[in-house]
């Protein structure tokens, strides 16, 4: 293969603090033969000097739109809304193929500019496993969120912790009331992550998945006190709740996570809120009498960010050694040119690079 350029870029979002690529594996790519450049980030909560003692290049926050027309441009979420056309390859998270809003606006972003979007969520295996994924911490820091939230020990704004420090918070206490839990999508990666930050609170939750939703029993949802949503629907299916669901008079349910975050498409299996909610006010009140509360933060993983880009950059390591246009990644552009196809967009190839 070319020698592949990959370059990091800072993430614009001010309260993403993970990386695709953390400094130990940075030096294996460096090791061979990749050349990485890392953007300066003060908020990447690896230092900058440790990709520079690991072999990288290092340029300021925010260069990637300049950088050398064959560089691979990786990071994790949104683009800020500059440059208008989009020249690289760029690998992250672009939720743009399940009608989210703005999705049209960022493929076209690629069309005008002949680019590509590498879409993390779908490098997957043949048999459409994902590769790379944060789910497993996602599903944790959903379930621990909604189980502070409920005791009433969750405080605002939220800010990057430890796993340490985090589950020993998580340790019920003397005073606390029990109360039930439910993990819909319990054997996922991120219902797996779900159901241990649970056991971690001493609740032993409720487990459903496909057999459990395919003729799903809402009355016996609302009869828990605390949900979790860690499903990752690829199709439309009946939403699991609906605005009269809320309504519903001995409804016990009082604390909602929804780890997924499908807001806005229609694929989003709860139809019940439309924005989702942030560091800052994590928590928004859907209900008064009786109470509930939603938790639904589109970025979970980061308030972990050195257990969640360790794990993660693991993962993505030898596919980013594989890098191409076959196999995983293949199916990746594939996923791209069939969804901005789908959208008029699609004008042939991406330019060579």
């Amino acid at each position: 293969m070319t020698e592949l350029h990959l370059w990091l870029r800072h993430e614009a979002r001010t309260t993403e603090r993970r990386t695709p690529i953390v400094p130990d594996d940075a030096r294996r790519l460096v090791g061979h033969g990749v050349e990485l450049t890392v953007e300066e980030s003060p908020q990447r909560v690896f230092p900058i000097e440790e990709y520079e003692a690991a072999g990288c290049r290092v340029a300021p926050a925010g260069s990637w739109a300049t950088a050398p027309r064959d560089a691979v441009v990786l990071g994790l979420k949104e683009l800020p809304g500059e440059p208008a056309g989009l020249t690289h390859r760029h690998v992250f998270f672009g939720h743009a193929y399940k009608g989210q809003p703005g999705a049209a606006e960022l493929l076209g972003r690629f069309a005008a500019g002949g680019g590509a979007l590498f879409d993390l969520e779908y490098l997957v295996d043949d048999t459409g496993r994902r590769l790379a994924a944060f789910g497993f911490w996602a599903g944790y820091l959903g379930a621990a969120l909604a189980v502070l939230r409920h005791r009433g020990r969750l405080r605002a704004p939220l800010t990057p912790t430890t796993k340490e420090d985090l589950d020993a918070t998580l340790q019920p206490a003397a005073d606390d009331a029990e109360f039930t839990g439910l993990v819909i999508g319990a054997l996922g990666r991120s219902g797996r992550g779900a159901r241990a930050a649970f056991a971690t609170a001493g609740v032993d939750p409720t487990c459903w998945d496909l057999a459990e939703t395919r003729d799903l029993d809402r009355r016996a949802l609302l009869r828990h006190d605390v949900m979790v949503n860690a499903v990752l629907a690829t199709t439309p299916v009946p939403p699991f709740l609906r605005e009269q669901d809320l309504d519903t008079p001995d409804r016990r349910l009082r604390t909602l996570c929804d780890v997924t975050c499908d807001v806005g498409s229609p694929l989003n299996v709860l139809p019940v809120y439309d924005e989702t909610t942030d560091w800052d006010e994590p928590v928004r009140r859907l209900r008064d009498e009786p109470p509930l509360d939603l938790v639904a933060i589109d970025n979970l993983p980061s308030l972990l960010p050195l257990e969640s880009s360790a794990d993660f950059s693991a993962a993505l390591l030898p596919h980013l050694l594989d890098f191409g246009v076959s196999g995983a990644w293949g199916r990746c552009l594939d996923r791209f040119r069939d969804a901005s196809r789908a959208l008029g967009l699609d004008k042939g190839e991406p330019h060579d690079h």
